[in-house]
């Protein structure tokens, strides 16, 4: 009886020091000291999913703003998958393509009927999501994903065989005229 005031607090002790959080993994690092980077691929059947979730967050952050939803927009999606390809083809994210052509004339070329307003882009091997959070936290990309006159918007990528993904997105306002909108 005398060692049971001794084994209760022994027993807490053991009962504490087994609840005590585990440190979390850490991320493996390359020959630069950095952390591996991970690889977001996207299986063919994941491509609604991504396009959904893509313009759901968008709208979800215009929607704090007090903007209008963006609808998807064909066409625009059509020159935004051109132009991802495109990008991968030339090596870096920028908006000319290999052939000279401008945003504006990648957008007339799908036949679009509305006013081109802007695009992102970027080159990377994350998320569609983690890729719109990226955009938001520069002030250029940002006006685009929040221009108040937008309302359509084309969303693509391109993955290349390591996993790097080539992303763009262009908003429009819709119209009868392919570059000013009336």
């Amino acid at each position: 009886m005398w060692r049971l005031p001794f084994l209760l607090p022994t027993i807490a002790l053991l009962a504490l020091a087994a609840c005590e959080p585990t440190p979390p993994p850490i991320a493996p690092l390359g020959a630069d000291g950095q952390p591996v980077q991970r690889v977001y691929r996207i299986a063919p059947g994941d491509a609604e999913r991504v396009e959904r979730r893509a313009l759901e967050s968008l709208n979800t952050l215009r929607a704090r703003s007090r903007l209008a939803p963006l609808s998807r927009n064909a066409q625009l999606t059509s020159a935004a998958a051109a132009h991802s390809r495109d990008m991968s083809f030339q090596g870096r994210a920028w908006a000319f393509g290999s052939d000279g052509s401008s945003p504006i004339e990648r957008v007339a070329r799908t036949g679009y009927r509305g006013e081109y307003l802007g695009k992102t882009v970027s080159e990377t091997f994350e998320s569609e999501l983690e890729t719109i959070n990226g955009w938001m936290a520069s002030p250029d990309t940002r006006a685009v994903l929040l221009d108040p006159r937008a309302r359509e918007a084309g969303f693509a990528w391109h993955q290349d065989a390591d996993g790097k993904l080539w992303w763009t997105l262009i908003v429009a306002a819709p119209g009868s005229d392919p570059f000013f909108g009336g």
